[in-house]
C-alpha cells in the first residue's frame, strides 16, 4: 500500500528540496541585487535616506517575486495564487493598517525630505525624541542619540508630527542670557559681553551681534545676547562662551546674584 504512494512522496520531496534550494539562490541572488541598487544609486550621489528607502522597497518586492514562482513550481496556479494574494492582500490590509501608515508615511518622507541621514532632528511629541538620523527605512526611521541610543520612530509617525530640523542650515543664532547684581555696572557689563562675542574664534563677526538688557527681574538684571557660530560649532562655542562670562563678571567685579528676597518690618 505505502509502495504506492511512494513515488508521489518521493515527487513531492524533491520538489520541497529543490524549493529549499531555490529560495535560498533567490536570497543570495537578492541580496546581490539589493546590495548593487544601493551601491549605484550612492554612485548616482542620490540622497542617503532615498537611497536606503528605494533598496529596502526592491527588497520586499523581490522576495514577494521569489516566493510567487516557487509557489507556482509546486503547480499551484498563476490564477488561484493571484486571487489567495489579492484576498491576503486585503486582510493584511485591514489587520496592519499601521505598517501601511508607515509605508505611505515614508513616501512622504522621501517626498518632501524635512531631513536627511547625517541631520540631527527633534521629533516633537514622541517625548522630546531627538538624535542624528541614521537610516531612514521603508517603513521605519532609526536615529542616533547622543549618547549613542537607537531610537527607532514609525514613518507614519514622522510624517505626522512637527519635526525640527537643527542641522538644517549652517549658522544657528546662539542665545545666553545670565542675571546681574541692581547694584553692576549695567555699561560695564555689557562693554565685558561684547568682548567676550568679539574675542571667540567661532562668533561670526560679519552676522548680526547685539548685547542687549532683556529684563528688570526681581532678584536681577537680565543681560543677553545673540550671535551667529556655525551649526556644528554651536554647544562647543555656548559651553566656552558660559565659562568665559563666568570668569570675566568675576574678574572685573560683576556679581551675578542669587534669588533674594527683601523683608521690611514695620513696627
Amino acid at each position: 500500500m505505502f509502495e504506492n504512494y511512494l513515488p508521489d512522496i518521493t515527487k513531492f520531496g524533491i520538489k520541497v528540496v529543490l524549493a529549499i534550494v531555490a529560495f535560498w539562490v533567490g536570497s543570495t541572488v537578492i541580496k546581490w541585487i539589493v546590495k548593487f541598487v544601493r551601491k549605484s544609486l550612492t554612485k548616482s550621489r542620490l540622497d542617503t535616506g532615498a537611497a536606503q528607502f528605494i533598496s529596502s522597497l526592491v527588497k520586499i518586492v523581490l522576495y514577494i517575486l521569489l516566493i510567487f514562482n516557487i509557489s507556482t513550481s509546486f503547480g499551484v496556479k498563476e490564477s488561484s495564487l493571484a486571487a489567495l494574494l489579492g484576498t491576503a492582500g486585503v486582510t493584511m490590509g485591514l489587520a496592519l493598517q499601521g505598517g501601511l501608515a508607515n509605508l505611505a508615511g515614508g513616501m512622504m518622507l522621501l517626498l518632501f525630505k524635512p531631513f536627511q541621514v547625517g541631520d540631527y532632528i527633534i521629533v516633537n511629541g514622541q517625548d522630546g525624541s531627538e538624535g542624528t538620523v541614521a537610516k531612514v527605512e521603508i517603513c521605519y526611521t532609526t536615529l542616533l542619540s547622543i549618547d549613542n541610543k537607537h531610537i527607532v520612530i514609525p514613518n507614519g509617525t514622522l510624517s505626522n508630527a512637527t519635526i525640527t530640523n537643527v542641522t538644517a542650515r549652517d549658522q544657528r543664532r546662539l542665545e545666553i542670557k545670565v542675571g546681574i547684581s541692581y547694584n553692576a555696572d549695567i555699561q560695564k557689563a555689557k562693554d565685558i559681553l561684547e568682548d567676550i562675542l568679539t574675542e571667540d574664534p567661532d562668533t561670526r563677526e560679519d552676522e548680526e551681534m547685539v548685547v542687549f538688557v532683556d529684563e528688570l527681574a526681581e532678584s536681577s538684571v537680565i543681560m543677553g545676547f545673540r550671535v551667529w557660530v556655525a551649526t556644528d560649532r554651536y554647544w562647543a562655542a555656548r559651553w566656552r562662551l558660559n565659562q568665559r562670562i563666568k570668569e570675566d563678571f568675576d574678574y572685573y567685579g560683576i556679581e551675578i546674584p542669587y534669588n533674594q528676597l527683601d523683608v521690611h518690618i514695620h513696627k
